[in-house]
């Protein structure tokens, strides 16, 4: 469409969870101590893996990013969200709607690529233990860690110029709790074909991507831990295993369900509340699963525990 012929859109209303003010106030006081919880275990999990010299290994340098990347995609909705259940005007800007979906898609990506990149070091440590420091060296961490963050900016950049670059000239309601992609699209008066197909083909390519990447890692953890003599042995190389793997159906479960499921059982209320369980319950569940199932994060804790006492 002719961008002459579109009106100059300054914000977006943003519809909600509910309209209803009862369910409003049970939803705000909910999901704000979900947040909070996220936020103090997230950060707890970042300062933790800092302080604890036994924990600057590959694995966790890793997983400080993970927390970080949790903190930060969950936070660009988060708080807008809260304010939005207890709030008259629900508008945001333009821009700031735009920036909303470019700071959480950086993020959601940076997670994605990033349970890939620690099945990987995964493989690794279990496969060849004596060359692991020679592998996963300071240098290559740094190196893939670069990757990650380069993989989610060219998504996001590519997502959001295409998004916020189409002719909006009628609603501004955006029927849904913060600036996604496909609520956006549909107040859009231009062709919105190419943008279907970019995600489509963008992100389908970066789940592929990952999940293959995953799949591939552990099929060779499987086969080394298998030539593994004892099975004392065995079990402890694969618990290292367990908390990742758990992570990894979670998020991966949730975005395969999101946004490659059948349109014909696609349904709005589902859709917010799908995007309410990967964009704040998933970020405060990773740190808790990496801590509750984590020997040496637990040991960790206890020797700053004990050296706070000391104190």
């Amino acid at each position: 469409m002719d961008k002459g012929n579109c009106s100059t859109l300054t914000e977006f209303l943003l519809l909600g969870i509910t309209s209803n003010p009862e369910v409003k106030v049970f939803l705000f006081t909910m999901f704000l101590v979900v947040y909070l919880t996220n936020l103090l275990t997230n950060l707890g999990m970042i300062i933790l893996i800092r302080m604890d010299p036994q924990l600057h290994t590959p694995m966790y340098f890793f997983l400080s990013h993970l927390s970080f990347s949790d903190l930060c995609y969950s936070t660009a909705v988060g708080p807008k969200m809260l304010v939005d259940l207890l709030s008259k005007n629900t508008s945001i800007p333009f821009l700031g709607c735009a920036m909303q979906f470019f700071t959480f898609c950086i993020f959601i990506d940076a997670e994605c690529v990033l349970l890939a990149v620690m099945a990987f070091d995964r493989y690794k440590a279990i496969s060849n233990p004596l060359l692991y420091a020679v592998d996963m060296s300071r240098k290559v961490c740094f190196q893939l860690l670069t990757g990650v963050y380069s993989v989610a900016l060219a998504d996001a950049l590519i997502h959001t110029t295409l998004t916020f670059h189409l002719c909006f000239c009628g609603s501004n309601e955006i029927n849904h709790f913060f600036c996604d992609i496909p609520p956006v699209l549909v107040l859009s008066c231009s062709d919105t074909q190419v943008n279907v197909l970019v995600i489509f083909t963008v992100f389908g390519f970066i789940e592929l991507s990952t999940i293959s990447g995953v799949l591939i890692s552990y099929c060779y953890i499987i086969s080394s831990v298998l030539k593994i003599s004892s099975a004392a042995g065995r079990l402890k190389a694969f618990s290292t295993c367990t908390s990742h793997l758990t992570a990894v159906a979670i998020f991966q479960g949730t975005m395969l369900f999101m946004y490659f499921r059948p349109s014909s059982s696609y349904s709005l209320d589902q859709d917010k509340v799908t995007s309410l369980f990967y964009t704040l319950v998933i970020p405060m569940l990773n740190p808790l699963i990496y801590s509750l199932r984590n020997k040496d994060v637990k040991e960790a804790l206890q020797r700053i525990r004990s050296k706070m006492c000391l104190k």
